[in-house]
């Protein structure tokens, strides 16, 4: 039941995040307005708080993967695409659980 749940809140997550990045590229160029954004404190504790996360999620998703590859791959993706990548990762990992699997599986080792 919890895994259900997990895999609808995070999907219906992932469609939001999706849009509101594509919506907001399409509103305001990021790269134009670099200068501006990194003068606002707030801006910046919120890069500050995003890489926190960002390591976090990273040493959990290094503890469970195998492949060197792999691990270097996805810590490129939660960096780049932030809760979009990390939203995904997790998301493969719900629907990869087998029939009466919860989050013990999920958290633990591949």
């Amino acid at each position: 039941m919890m895994i259900n749940f997990l895999k609808i809140v995070f999907s219906a997550l992932l469609v939001f995040m999706c849009y509101k990045v594509i919506s907001t590229s399409l509103e305001s160029n990021l790269f134009e307005q670099w200068d501006f954004l990194g003068s606002i404190p707030w801006m910046r504790a919120t890069l500050w708080d995003f890489y926190a996360n960002i390591f976090i999620i990273t040493l959990w998703m290094f503890y469970k993967e195998k492949s060197i590859i792999l691990k270097i791959s996805i810590t490129v993706l939660f960096v780049c695409l932030g809760s979009i990548a990390t939203l995904a990762y997790v998301l493969v990992h719900l629907f990869k659980l087998k029939e009466g699997e919860g989050l013990k599986e999920l958290l633990s080792k591949v």
